[in-house]
């Protein structure tokens, strides 16, 4: 009989997870190393880093640190160099420049692109080809509901967040015969330090709140479950999905109650 338990569990196994300084990606690793994963915290905040990573072995885990810009390749290879290839990857990282797409200038697009997509490829690039010749890794990047549905000044951000899913869709393709899945989650409204513009204004933190089924925001650690799910051998014929993990935003209109 199969252990079911077991297929959750990440003994002996290393997770990098970059962004956990905080929100998702500090939920992430502690999750992952409460299931039994050997943490490596990246951030570009070492210091936040260092905390996640303090936090986890207060709690009987195993987690080291390091300052990581996915802006930057060699970050990313020294880190493989530092730590080895990972038995799982779980990218975070995400900025948002809030503007109507007419009012976007050349440097802010590059930067949201560069943070969000390029830096979701590097580390797709550079971990992909070493899970492909060890010929295992599970390989998790966030995507977000903006990848299907927009709003006025998220442009550039929900293409980046469409270009992540349909760049961990490829990967899932071209690197599945090698023994390396990936996946993609793409979160509701999450209360991280990315939207804490948001909540700061009232009117505007209710009205995402009453746009989903639930009719609230999700804490960050509501995602960690569908980490743990694609880092595992739980998920172990699920390659080139995309998860959401969203209160059922994109799948009801949310607004209106019909009298039915």
């Amino acid at each position: 009989m199969v252990d079911y338990r077991a297929l959750f569990r990440l003994d002996g196994r290393t997770a990098m997870v970059v962004g956990a300084g905080s929100g998702i990606g500090a939920a992430s690793a502690e999750a992952l190393a409460a299931f039994g994963a050997r943490v490596i915290s990246a951030d570009l905040d070492e210091t936040a880093a260092r905390r996640t990573a303090e936090t986890i072995r207060g709690h009987g885990g195993t987690a080291e640190h390091l300052r990581m810009d996915v802006r930057s390749t060699d970050d990313v290879r020294a880190a493989l160099e530092r730590f080895g290839t990972p038995d799982a990857l779980v990218s975070t990282p995400g900025i948002n420049v809030r503007k109507r797409l007419t009012d976007i200038t050349d440097d802010e697009f590059d930067r949201v692109v560069d943070v969000n997509l390029k830096g979701t490829f590097r580390l797709a690039r550079e971990v992909g080809k070493r899970m492909a010749d060890r010929g295992s890794g599970s390989i998790v990047a966030f995507s977000s509901i903006r990848s299907q549905v927009v709003e006025p000044g998220q442009g550039v951000y929900a293409a980046t967040k469409a270009g992540i899913v349909q760049l961990l869709r490829a990967l899932a393709a071209e690197l599945g015969p090698r023994g390396v899945r990936a996946n993609a989650i793409a979160p509701g409204v999450v209360e991280t330090p990315l939207t804490a513009p948001i909540k700061s204004n009232p009117e505007w933190y209710q009205a995402y709140a009453d746009r989903n089924v639930l009719r609230r925001w999700a804490r960050p650690d509501e995602m960690a479950g569908t980490v743990v799910f694609l880092c595992s051998d739980a998920s172990s014929y699920v390659t080139g999905a995309c998860i959401f993990v969203d209160a059922g935003w994109t799948a009801t209109d949310g607004r209106f109650d019909p009298p039915l």
